[in-house]
């Protein structure tokens, strides 16, 4: 009885109050009400942008030839930029470039797909991009450093492997063989059953066949004493 007494008494003080501010209340109510109305547009908004940009990006696949497939990519990369179908379209607008020949288009997309997203889960492939497309221009000097930042990062274990096989043949062609022959040796390692492991391997087997032998350590002739004179 009295916490039902104390409850009223609080709601009698509470009232004028709420009289004396409903204009405030009612304000405040109000604009929470606008807050989630836009906060819920924008959701429908970004959920609508991503379930068009993937039914492009699908129709595109389908129905594009590889000449075409490039151009069509970017523009979906650029409409739907930061939606998910927007960034795999960018880093397969780049990749088609590159199986056409067309290195600086590529790279430059590469580039701009890492500079863009830099916390990518596709950014190591967007590296290695980079990288491929410098070596493909003739770039060896830029083109170590980007495989190298390429097979230093652990997300993607195949990034990784086509990086080193990279580094190894750059060294190969340079005359780094004890150098070519370790990368290679740790591919063939990594990837034991698949081409690129068998490959990487025969090299190694190969380049260490061409490596000098350490010389061997003299063995002392067992039938001549020591000469203890001394």
């Amino acid at each position: 009885m009295q916490s039902q007494d104390a409850a009223s008494d609080f709601l009698f003080k509470l009232w004028p109050w709420f009289e004396a501010n409903v204009k405030r209340l009612a304000f405040g109510a109000a604009i929470l009400i606008i807050i989630v109305f836009v906060f819920s547009f924008y959701s429908y908004r970004q959920d609508q942008r991503e379930i068009t940009a993937g039914q492009e990006l699908t129709q595109i696949d389908l129905s594009e030839s590889s000449d075409q497939l490039a151009d069509a990519c970017l523009k979906i990369a650029t409409d739907y930029a930061g939606t998910a179908a927007g960034q795999r379209a960018l880093l397969q607008g780049a990749t088609t470039l590159f199986t056409m020949g067309k290195y600086n288009d590529a790279q430059t997309q590469f580039q701009k797909f890492l500079d863009t997203y830099p916390d990518n889960f596709f950014a190591p492939q967007a590296t290695l991009g980079v990288a491929a497309s410098l070596d493909a221009l003739g770039n060896a000097d830029l083109a170590v450093s980007a495989y190298e930042k390429a097979a230093g990062q652990t997300a993607d274990a195949n990034v990784v492997v086509n990086a080193k096989f990279a580094l190894a043949r750059i060294d190969e062609s340079q005359g780094k063989l004890a150098e070519a022959a370790r990368l290679y040796g740790e591919v063939a390692r990594a990837y034991p059953n698949t081409s690129l492991g068998s490959e990487a391997g025969l090299r190694a087997m190969e380049l260490n066949e061409k490596l000098p032998k350490a010389p061997a350590t003299p063995v002392p002739d067992a039938s001549v004493p020591f000469n203890l004179s001394k």
